[in-house]
């Protein structure tokens, strides 16, 4: 009986997809390496928590297409795979900075982009404001010490808002009570902002971020269109599904297989690729054997 293999093409188009890792803007973006190199990079250690308010502590980086003041952080890349969970809080004015995030590796080239439309908005919590959140899972190419991270707001970004829950709305889902039918708020956004950068290590599906042969010589950072084929190397170099790992002596129970399929099929179908490699690892584990193919099928479908 043939075994279903995903391709390359396949994996990276997923990849791809899901993490929005393409070096894109809706404008071509260039920043020169020399540019790069006069930022103060701040280093991020692990379990740590980095703060940076962009009116006293962002740097300038006057570069055509970057508004405002940026922060720049080093982060170790000799300590595994990377969760990078970045927050940008909404003020007291109701404003907030929408970030945008470029990804570099230690000689300072560009290996993935999220851009401001990959931070989606969080309800507040117990302990957390609203915010802007989004969570960056790299994989450093070993040999390297340290990765940049660039996060930088664009003109476009500033003629955007972002809607908010109405705070009398969120203490009625968290009471039980009934929403009240009431208009949310916007929150303007600006070049300033609170911005909080989070890094743990991670086993989960991740970007790579530096060369796998050598790397590329100085010259500028390009991000956009224009950008150099050399350039999206890196990127391609997503992870493939990981392989099948021993089944179970005892088959899995028809219902929990008939579960993880669906389950799998919905993921894929949402767009959330990680999700789905969770669960099919997850059934695989419990002994199924239809679940690798529900997933690969479900992404040449979605393809």
């Amino acid at each position: 009986m043939a075994t279903a293999v995903l391709t390359l093409s396949e994996v990276i188009t997923m990849k791809m997809k899901k993490s929005l890792v393409a070096l894109c803007l809706s404008a071509g973006l260039a920043i020169p390496a020399a540019a790069l190199q006069q930022l103060t990079w701040t280093p991020v250690d692990q379990s740590k928590t980095q703060s940076t308010q962009l009116s006293t502590g962002g740097q300038q980086l006057n570069v055509p297409g970057i508004t405002g003041p940026v922060a720049a952080y080093s982060v170790p890349a000799n300590i595994g795979e990377l969760t990078l969970t970045l927050t940008s809080e909404v003020d007291k004015q109701t404003s907030v900075f929408a970030p945008n995030v470029l990804i570099l590796d230690q000689n300072l080239t560009p290996s993935a982009f999220f851009p401001s439309s990959y931070f989606s908005y969080q309800e507040p919590g117990v302990m957390s404001a609203d915010r802007l959140q989004g969570v960056m899972r790299l994989t450093p190419a070993l040999g390297q010490q340290k990765i940049y991270v660039l996060v930088f707001t664009t003109e476009k970004d500033l003629q955007q808002t972002t809607t908010l829950v109405d705070p009398a709305k969120a203490y009625a889902k968290g009471t039980g009570n009934s929403v009240p039918d009431i208009p949310d708020p916007l929150a303007r956004h600006t070049t300033d902002g609170l911005v909080k950068l989070k890094v743990s290590t991670n086993s989960a599906s991740s970007v790579l971020v530096g060369p796998l042969f050598g790397s590329s010589g100085p010259g500028p950072v390009t991000v956009g269109n224009t950008a150099a084929p050399a350039y999206a190397a890196p990127v391609a170099a997503a992870p493939a599904a990981a392989p099948a790992p021993a089944k179970k002596s005892e088959p899995v129970l028809n219902d929990t297989e008939e579960y993880f399929n669906n389950a799998i099929k919905q993921a894929v179908k949402r767009g959330d690729v990680d999700k789905a490699l969770k669960l099919l690892d997850e059934a695989e584990r419990l002994g199924s054997t239809t679940a690798r193919s529900t997933f690969i099928s479900s992404v040449k479908g979605k393809g």
